[in-house]
């Protein structure tokens, strides 16, 4: 980014920013969706049951407990990756 003049750094920036938000709004319907159609099968009343609150608090944990592992281990990769010289030296 040391190439770029403000502006392009505030496009760049913004862009980015975007795109988060995108992936970020992705992963929730997929949380949403899921703990859903996992949880929730009783349609005869107009709120969640004690089994299904349970379980969509339980699948949400879950999923909030994978995606950090999940970052964890991506951090840590990339940690490993930058110690290690560039090919040819």
């Amino acid at each position: 980014m040391d190439g770029l003049t403000a502006a392009e750094q505030r496009e760049f920036e913004s862009r980015m920013q975007k795109k988060q938000m995108k992936e970020f709004m992705g992963m929730f319907s997929h949380l949403v969706s899921h703990c859903f159609d996992s949880c929730v099968d009783d349609f005869t009343t107009k709120s969640l049951i004690q089994r299904e609150t349970g379980c969509v608090s339980r699948c949400v944990k879950k999923f909030m407990a994978g995606s950090e592992r999940i970052s964890q281990r991506f951090q840590e990769g990339q940690t490993q990756m930058m110690a290690q010289p560039p090919p040819g030296r």
